[in-house]
Formats: structure tokens, sequence, C-alpha cells
């Protein structure tokens, strides 16, 4: 069967350039980058090739480039790295459960968590942050694009308010990095979590950036790997793919790729609003990363024409892939105002650097088919539709 994957918001799948990059440590340069004999700095070499490559990604210096197992520990790190019992910090009601997660134990811990709302293009007011600070604000944490809608928040304005306030801002660029250019400068940030596997990397590797003069709890303590910010033998092959695949993205910002996306997208947006009745947008109006589409299809469950579409090959998703099976309706478009069954009925549709119009032009075959198919069956479809 004929197969397109076009959920690479989830995971992407590993370029053969980055691939190539990585084989080699896994084998003949299989020494521990903390060893002083030739194997040993041979791989050292590597990692920090990888950490310049990184930095340049992000506009930062590659001593502020921490590497992690992912972007739930970048998360996770910049958070409890800061955050102490009797602290207040700042997020919003449409962050990924890394962070969301995250800051409901602090509540546990003894801190105080504000959840700023967003709008119903599920953007958050930067005056909604400024509002919320407090004298004992720690930490404002703020999602860069979500990974759901690809919704990019105003991180700029929200960085300057954080700053003028001496308070810290992070961001979870998860869902950024390599699909928009970052500069940590112009966001003004102190934290930045990005993740390999979203960017062609494997998975299992990603990084923080922390902004030189940031102190740092550890959450794992052991040895005195990567400046003793994150314990335990470096993920080698890991960090070669995240080096190369963060080259790959600077590189293609360069020859306009994610122009080349961003028409793309909109083609498969375009098509499904214009040809299939009682759709939309999530999140339209609002700048957004080029890759992602998120489309409400009235009178049908989402979950089911995942799997409708993926028994004629093709791959998309309802959301997130770490809430997968989840009963409730995505907390990210119940935030933005969505009634659950329009929340329960919306699919995400996510390139990669590996999809090209024919991928597009597939998905455009299937899915009028599939949606017409399921709203047969659906006993509320010949209904009047509800007001929005």
């Amino acid at each position: 069967m004929h197969r397109v994957y076009l959920d690479n918001n989830a995971s992407t799948p590993v370029l053969p350039e980055v691939l190539d990059a990585m084989l080699p440590y896994f084998a003949e340069r299989a020494g521990n980058a903390s060893s002083i004999h030739h194997h040993g700095q041979e791989t050292r070499a590597a990692v920090e090739r990888a950490r310049e490559s990184v930095a340049a990604l992000l506009g930062c210096r590659a001593s502020e480039v921490v590497f992690t197992s992912g972007g739930t520990e970048a998360d996770n790190l910049a958070i409890f790295g800061l955050a102490r019992p009797g602290d207040h910090v700042i997020t919003s009601t449409i962050e990924h459960h890394a962070v969301l997660n995250a800051c409901k134990h602090l509540e546990a811990m003894g801190c105080e968590v504000t959840f700023v709302p967003v709008d119903g293009r599920g953007q958050v007011d930067p005056a909604d942050v400024r509002r919320a600070l407090r004298p004992s604000t720690r930490l404002v944490s703020i999602i860069m694009a979500n990974n759901e809608t690809g919704v990019l928040q105003p991180v700029e304005d929200i960085g300057r308010i954080a700053a003028e306030s001496e308070v810290y801002f992070h961001t979870d660029a998860v869902q950024a990095a390599g699909k928009v250019a970052i500069d940590v400068n112009h966001v003004a940030c102190d934290l930045l979590s990005i993740s390999g596997h979203k960017i062609h990397a494997p998975q299992g590797v990603g990084a923080l950036y922390v902004r030189k003069g940031t102190l740092l709890q550890p959450m794992l303590h052991g040895g005195r790997h990567e400046r003793s910010r994150r314990a335990g033998t470096e993920n080698v092959p890991g960090i070669v793919g995240l080096g190369r695949a963060a080259e790959i993205a600077i590189a293609g910002f360069r020859r306009g790729d994610h122009k080349t996306m961003a028409v793309l997208r909109d083609r498969l947006e375009q098509t499904i609003l214009r040809d299939v009745e009682a759709t939309g947008s999530n999140g339209e109006g609002a700048p957004r990363v080029p890759n992602t589409s998120n489309i409400y299809f009235d009178y049908i469950e989402g979950e089911a024409l995942v799997i409708a579409l993926d028994l004629k090959g093709l791959a998309v998703s309802t959301g997130a892939a770490c809430s997968s099976g989840a009963l409730e309706p995505s907390h990210v478009l119940m935030a933005m105002g969505l009634q659950p069954d329009r929340a329960r009925a919306s699919l995400r549709f996510s390139l990669g650097k590996q999809n090209g119009s024919e991928d597009v032009e597939f998905a455009l075959t299937l899915i009028p088919e599939m949606v017409a198919r399921l709203r047969e069956l659906s006993p509320v479809y010949n209904k009047p539709a509800a007001s929005d």
C-alpha cells in the first residue's frame, strides 16, 4: 500500500544525511566523550561540533547549549532548575503537557502558578502576562509554537515584559525550531527547549539553551557532564544527529524551504476548506509555523477519521501524540473556546522535509471521500448545524 506520513509534529523521520552522520558513532567511534584517550577525544570533538551547530540554529553561544534526552527533559530542567517553593510561575493554558504537568507538580511543591488564557485564535495576550506578574514571580514559561495548531505566540513581546521585570523567561520551542528562524536574543529568553525528533534528528535527544549567568539546579546528580548542568554520559550518536539536523535546517532557511512548505500546507488546507463542507481552520488568522494545519470536520469523530485515513495509507492525528487515547477533548482547542464535539472532530496535518506536492495531492484524494463516508453514518449529520 502507498503510504503518506503527515504527522511530523508527532515525530519526523531521520533524514538520510543525519543517519549517515550518526552511524560511525555506534561502532568505530564509540568512545566515551569524557575519556582522555584518542577514542574519547574523538567523540568529544563530535559533541562540541554538534553543540556549535545547535548554537548557530538558535543564535547563541555554544557554551549555552545543554544536551538532554529530549524536549520533555529540557522543559523540566528549565522549570525545576529555577522554581522553588513559594515562587510564582506564569504559564499558559495551551502548553505542551511537559510544561503543564511540570507546573502542576510545582503547585504540589508549594509554588503558585498562573495559567494565562488564549483568545479564539489560540494566542496569549502579552498584557495578560504583564497583569499576572507579582513580586514573587520567578519564571514565565510560554510555548513558542503550539504543537496542535502551529500557532506562534508573541514571545518577543513576552520576553521583553519578563526582562523589564527581571523575571526569567523560558519558551518551549520544540515545534518552532527548524520551521521558523530563532534568535534567542530577539526572543529575549533565558531558556529555550528543542527536541531532535521534531527536526529530523533521532528520538531521545534534545537541548536546552541556558543564557550565560542563569544558574540552574540540576535534576540529575552524577558526573560533571554539560558543565554540571546535566549529569550522564552523552548520547553521542543522538547529539551528532541533532547537530547535523540543525545544519540542514539552517541551510533550508537560506534556500527558502519554509516558504515552499507553507505553500504545500496552504494548498492542503485551502482545498479541504473549499471542497468539504462544515469544516474550518483552528487558529485561523494567527501566525503559524509553515507546516501545520488543524482543521475541524463537524459531525464526525476525529479518531474515526484518523483510522479511516490510515486504512487508506494516510497518517494524520487528532492532536498531541502524548495524549493519544485520551478520552478528553484537546485541552488546547478547549482553551481556544471550541465546544467539545468540535474539538473531538479536529485533525492535525503536519508536513516534514520529506513531503512533497504528490503527498499533498494523495491526501486531497482521500480526505473528502472518507469524510463523506463517515458523515453518512453520523446520526446528527442531516440535522441543522449548531451555530458557531
